[in-house]
This record gives C-alpha cells, sequence and structure tokens, in this order.
C-alpha cells in the first residue's frame, strides 16, 4: 500500500444510512457493550492507566498480526502518523483513562448511561467544526430521545447515584466529549482501510501510554491478577477494541460521525437483548419502553421514514 497523509471529504450532505449499515452498528454496539462489564471486572484488581496500556498494546499487537497475515502494510508518512497520534489521544487514552478511573466510583450502568450522552456532544462538535453536520431540530430531538430511553431501560435505582461521585460522572462526560471530538477528527483517515486505521490509533496510544503508566503505576511493583481479571483484559482489548474499532472506521467512513455515534445508544439494548438470548434474562417493561424511545430517537436521526410520511401526507393534501 502507497502511503499518502489523510485526506478530509468533505460530503455536501450527510450520508444516509442503509440496512448493512445499521446492521454494521448493532455489531459494534455488542461488542463495544462489553467493554463496561470487563473493565469493572478489571479495575477491581488493576491501576486504570494500566487497564489502558493493556487493552491498546494487546490490541495494536493483534492488529498487526493481522495485517501481516493479509499482506496490508502500515504506511510510512509522518503525516499519517501524526494523525493516528492525535486519534490515538482522542479516541482512546484521553476517554479510556476517564471512564475506567470513573468506574472506580460509579457503576457501569451509570457510566453506560452518561457515555450515551457522546452522539450529543458529536452533533454539537460537529455543528461547530463542520460544514454537512449541521444541528436541526430533528438531530437534536433524535438524540435527547435516545438518551431519555438509556435512563428508562436501566431504571431510577442507577439514576439515584447521580447525587455522589461527582469528579467521577464528570470524568465519564468528559470521555464522551472526547469521542465526539475523535469523531469529527477520525474522517481524515477515509482513504485508509479500516484496519490500517484502527491498527495505527492503538499503536500510537500505546506508545503514548508506555510512559505514563511506568511512571504512575510501576505495573512491574502489582500482584498478578486473578484469571478472571486476565479474561476480562483479553477480552476488553480483542472484541471491545480490535476488533470494536475496525467496525468503526468502517462505519465512520461510510456514514459519518453523528450517525457512527449513535452506537452509544445502542449499547444498553444490545446488552439487555443478548442477556435475554444468552442467559435466558427476562426483559422489563421498563426495558422494552426504553427500547421503544431509543428506537423513535433513531427514526429521527435517520429522518427517512418521517420524510416519507411526509411526501405522502403533501400527496394527499
Amino acid at each position: 500500500m502507497t502511503s499518502a497523509a489523510p485526506a478530509l471529504i468533505r460530503p455536501a450532505t450527510p450520508p444516509a444510512m442503509g440496512a448493512a449499515d445499521w446492521l454494521l452498528l448493532v455489531a459494534l454496539s455488542i461488542v463495544w457493550g462489553g467493554s463496561f462489564f470487563f473493565a469493572k471486572v478489571a479495575v477491581a484488581e488493576v491501576p486504570p492507566l494500566t487497564i489502558v496500556l493493556v487493552r491498546v498494546g494487546l490490541a495494536a499487537i493483534a492488529l498487526l498480526a493481522v495485517l501481516r497475515a493479509i499482506g496490508q502494510a502500515m504506511p510510512r508518512d509522518p503525516k499519517v502518523w501524526a494523525a493516528f497520534f492525535g486519534m490515538g489521544l482522542l479516541n482512546n487514552l484521553i476517554p479510556f483513562s476517564l471512564i475506567f478511573w470513573g468506574q472506580t466510583q460509579i457503576g457501569s450502568g451509570l457510566a453506560a448511561i452518561l457515555n450515551a450522552t457522546t452522539p450529543l456532544f458529536t452533533v454539537l462538535v460537529a455543528h461547530v467544526l463542520t460544514t454537512e453536520e449541521k444541528l436541526t431540530p430533528k438531530r437534536l430531538a433524535g438524540v435527547v430521545l435516545g438518551i431519555a430511553g438509556v435512563a428508562v431501560m436501566i431504571g431510577p435505582q442507577v439514576l439515584g447515584g447521580l447525587g455522589g461521585a461527582v469528579l467521577a460522572q464528570l470524568a465519564v462526560l468528559g470521555a464522551a466529549l472526547s469521542y465526539g471530538f475523535a469523531s469529527i477528527f477520525g474522517r481524515r483517515f477515509r482513504a485508509l482501510p479500516p484496519m490500517v486505521t484502527a491498527t495505527g490509533q492503538v499503536s500510537a496510544t500505546s506508545v503514548m501510554m508506555l510512559p505514563i503508566v511506568c511512571l504512575v503505576d510501576r505495573p512491574w511493583t502489582l500482584p498478578v491478577p486473578s484469571w478472571s481479571t486476565v479474561s476480562a483484559l483479553v477480552g476488553l482489548a480483542l472484541l471491545s477494541t480490535a476488533l470494536a474499532y475496525v467496525f468503526y472506521f468502517k462505519l465512520l467512513a461510510r456514514v459519518g460521525a453523528t450517525n457512527t455515534a449513535l452506537v452509544t445508544l445502542l449499547i444498553p439494548p444490545s446488552a439487555l437483548m443478548l442477556g435475554s438470548i444468552v442467559l435466558g434474562e427476562a426483559m422489563t417493561g421498563r426495558a422494552w419502553a426504553g427500547m421503544a424511545l431509543i428506537a423513535l430517537g433513531l427514526i429521527a436521526l435517520d429522518g427517512r421514514l418521517f420524510g416519507m410520511v411526509r411526501r405522502r401526507v403533501l400527496r394527499i393534501a
């Protein structure tokens, strides 16, 4: 593959999502949804910064091995690698560190609700920094409906935790804001294969995290973690990072930042559906109501159904 500086492509209008894009978004929500569970297991024994390093380091090793096996090469252009480091900072180092630290003080359910504000931040950041993804009443209504659906689904007992651990909650909200900036920044990688972009950003993050972890956590002095923690770290790295970022950059190139950010609204219902299908857990009425609100939000953001109904009404009138 010949190296080239990443080019930012500005389409005239935000791309619409087809059936394949929605399926990929659901798949991404499933593999990313596991990250909250894996992280909650890991933070009981491993410091947050070390978890970040293990997550991106193992993911980088796995993706580099896959690239070599399929005969793809990493770009050598310094400008491309500078962009990888920028993406790694916004999409990995900052949000992972903030979320994992936050989860030492708040539950994974509350963290998921706060993380579900990512589409709202993305819509706002895109409105300010782009010309083609401007804030509209339809988009704002869709995001608000989606966040309300996540809150209803997880329930009032989790919302009761909003009064404490304020810094931890602000940390997760800061992570959501960082993801919003990353979604806009990441559009410049459309000229690169998703596998290459995913590998580049986690490799760059590993390089940045290594000296930080050595100075702060001194991991060689930590006790050896249990097998359950090791398994959680491997799942976090291979499923919720390596595989997830291949899906993420493919979606980002195809449907834009705002649409890709919708994945955070789908993570809680995906986890509930998996629990129902795989573990036989019962779906409560609250869960169904929350998913209905999320579905309405996604329909509002997609816009095609409302547009079709409007055209038919105008034809009848």
